[in-house]
C-alpha cells in the first residue's frame, strides 16, 4: 500500500505516538494515582472538557469509523440508523439514567455495574453480572488489538500476529500505568484528534466529490439513487439495531463510569449530553463519508472493509494520510484502553475487593494493575486464538443486553423489584443468550429477541410472587 520509505515514516510515527501516550500514563501515575479510586474512576473528579471527549473517544471507537463507513458504502444512507440507535438510546439515557446512576455511585462509591445490581439485588446478582461484563469487554478489548494490528499490516506491513502482540504490550503498559485517570486525559488528547481528523476528512470528500448534488446524480446513473435514502432499510434490520447497539449502551460499564469519574452531577449530566450530540454528528460524518466514497469518488472496486484507506489515500497526499492514520490510531485506542479499564475493575472490584479483609488503598492499587494485566492477557488469547471474535463480541453483548437490561431497568425505577426476580431473571437471561448463540441463531433469531423478553418478563412475574427486598426504599433515593 505504500513505499519503504513511507512505512519508515509512518512506523516512527506509531513508535513516538505511543512513546507519547506511555510517558502521559507514567507521568499521571507519579504525580496524581494516589488511591483505589483515583485509579478507576479518575478520583471522581473529572472536569467538563476531558469528559465531554471521554465519552466521544469511547463512543466513536475503530468499529465505528471503520465499519459504519464500510456500511454507507455498501449500503447507503439507509445505514445511519446505526448512528440513530445509538442516539436514541443516548436521549432516553441522558433524561432517565444519568441522574439515578450517578446519585446511586456517589452515594455508595460504587466503581462498576455490579455494585449496583448486588446493592439492589443482594450478592446472588454479584456474579452473572460480572460474567456478562468480563466476556463482552474481554473479546471487544481483542477486537481492538486485532484493530490496531491491521492498522499496522496495512501502513507499515507488520504481519498480523506481531501486531497483535506490539498493541497488547502497549496497551497494557499504558492502561497499566495510567489507570481510568490517564486513560480520560489521553481520551480527551485521542478524542480532539479523531473529532477534528473526521471532519477534515467528511468536507474534503464532499468536496472532491463534487458536491451532494454530483454524488446524487452518479447513484441515479447507477441505478443506485435508493442508497442515498434514509429508508432505504427494512423495518426489521432498525428493530435489531435498536435492540442491539441501542440497548447495549444502557448496560456499558465504562459509561457508568464515567458517570461516577466527573467531579459532580450537573459535569456528568451536561458533558453526556454535549458528547451524544458530537458522537451523532461523528457518525453522521463518517456514513456520509463512505456513500461520496462510492458514488462521488470514483474509486473503482474496492473491498468496502477498507474503505477509510481508500477514501484517505485517494484524496490526501502523503503528509496528510499520516495524520488520518494518526487519527485513526487515535480513535481505536481511545476504545481500546476504556474497554480494558472497564474489564479490569469488575475483576479487582467484584472478585477480589469482597474477599479482602484489609481494604487499603495500596493493596487495591496493587490489584487493580495485577487486573488490568490479566483481563489484557485473557484479551490477547481471544484475539489470538479465537478466529471469529466479532461472534464472541455479539454473544458478550447478547448476554449484556438480555442478562442485565431488565433487571437494570427495573432495579432503577421499581422499587417493588425483589432479589430473586432480578437474580432469576439475569441467570435466564444469561442462559438462553449463550445457548441460542451456540445453537446458531435458530429460526434466523438474534439471541437478544429471546434472552430479553424473558429475563423482563420475569423481572415482573418472580417480584410479584415473592416477598420485596429490605432494599425497596433504595430506588426513592435518587429522585
Amino acid at each position: 500500500m505504500y513505499s519503504a520509505q513511507e512505512q519508515t515514516i509512518l512506523g516512527s510515527i506509531v513508535i513516538v505516538y505511543f512513546l507519547f501516550l506511555f510517558g502521559v500514563s507514567f507521568y499521571i501515575n507519579r504525580r496524581s494515582i494516589k488511591t483505589y479510586d483515583d485509579y478507576n474512576v479518575a478520583g471522581r473528579s473529572v472536569s467538563i472538557f476531558p469528559l465531554i471527549l471521554t465519552f466521544v473517544g469511547t463512543a466513536v471507537g475503530g468499529s465505528t469509523l471503520l465499519g459504519f463507513m464500510g456500511n454507507g458504502y455498501s449500503f447507503g444512507m439507509g445505514q445511519q440508523w446505526l448512528n440513530f440507535s445509538i442516539f436514541f438510546a443516548g436521549i432516553i439515557m441522558m433524561f432517565f439514567f444519568v441522574k439515578r446512576i450517578r446519585l446511586y455511585g456517589e452515594k455508595y462509591d460504587m466503581v462498576t455495574i455490579a455494585d449496583f445490581t448486588t446493592l439492589r439485588f443482594g450478592e446472588g446478582a454479584r456474579f452473572p453480572t460480572v460474567i456478562s461484563i468480563l466476556i463482552a469487554y474481554s473479546a471487544i478489548t481483542g477486537m481492538q488489538f486485532v484493530a490496531i494490528a491491521t492498522i499496522l499490516h496495512l501502513t507499515i506491513g507488520i504481519n498480523m500476529t506481531t501486531g497483535i502482540l506490539i498493541s497488547w504490550v502497549l496497551l497494557t503498559l499504558k492502561t497499566y500505568f495510567g489507570g481510568m485517570k490517564s486513560v480520560i486525559w489521553q481520551d480527551a488528547f485521542h478524542g480532539t484528534i479523531q473529532t477534528v481528523g473526521i471532519f477534515v476528512l467528511f468536507v474534503v470528500a464532499i468536496v472532491a466529490s463534487g458536491g451532494w448534488g454530483r454524488i446524487s446524480e452518479n447513484a441515479i446513473a447507477m441505478n443506485e439513487g435508493a442508497n442515498l435514502s434514509f429508508f432505504n432499510i427494512s423495518a426489521v434490520d432498525v428493530f435489531v439495531y435498536l435492540l442491539t447497539i441501542g440497548a447495549y449502551q444502557f448496560v456499558r460499564q465504562d459509561l457508568w463510569q464515567r458517570y461516577w469519574a466527573a467531579k459532580d452531577l450537573k459535569t456528568a449530566t451536561r458533558g453526556y449530553w454535549i458528547s451524544i450530540v458530537l458522537a451523532f454528528l461523528t457518525g453522521f460524518f463518517v456514513i456520509t463519508i463512505g456513500v461520496a466514497g462510492r458514488f462521488g469518488l470514483s474509486m473503482g472496486e474496492i473491498d468496502p472493509t477498507l474503505s477509510y484507506y481508500a477514501i484517505i489515500g485517494h484524496v490526501f497526499n502523503f503528509p496528510m494520510i499520516v495524520v488520518m492514520v494518526v487519527a485513526l490510531m487515535a480513535t481505536v485506542i481511545s476504545t481500546a484502553d476504556s474497554f480494558l479499564m472497564a474489564g479490569a475493575s469488575s475483576i479487582v472490584n467484584d472478585i477480589i475487593k469482597p474477599r479482602l479483609k484489609e481494604q487499603e488503598d495500596k493493596k487495591l492499587l496493587s490489584f487493580s494493575r495485577l487486573s488490568v494485566f490479566l483481563v489484557s492477557v485473557f484479551s490477547l488469547l481471544l484475539a489470538l486464538y479465537i478466529p471469529q471474535l466479532v461472534n464472541l463480541w455479539v454473544t458478550g453483548t447478547a448476554m449484556l443486553v438480555s442478562s442485565l437490561l431488565a433487571p437494570v431497568i427495573f432495579g432503577l425505577f421499581w422499587k417493588g423489584s425483589t432479589k430473586a426476580g432480578g437474580v432469576i431473571a439475569m441467570w435466564v437471561g444469561l442462559i438462553i443468550a449463550v445457548g441460542w448463540q451456540l445453537l446458531g441463531h435458530p429460526f434466523g433469531i438474534h439471541p437478544i429477541y429471546v434472552g430479553f423478553p424473558v429475563s423482563f418478563l420475569l423481572v415482573i412475574i418472580v417480584s410479584l410472587m415473592t416477598k420485596p427486598n429490605d432494599l425497596n426504599n433504595f430506588t426513592e433515593k435518587a429522585s
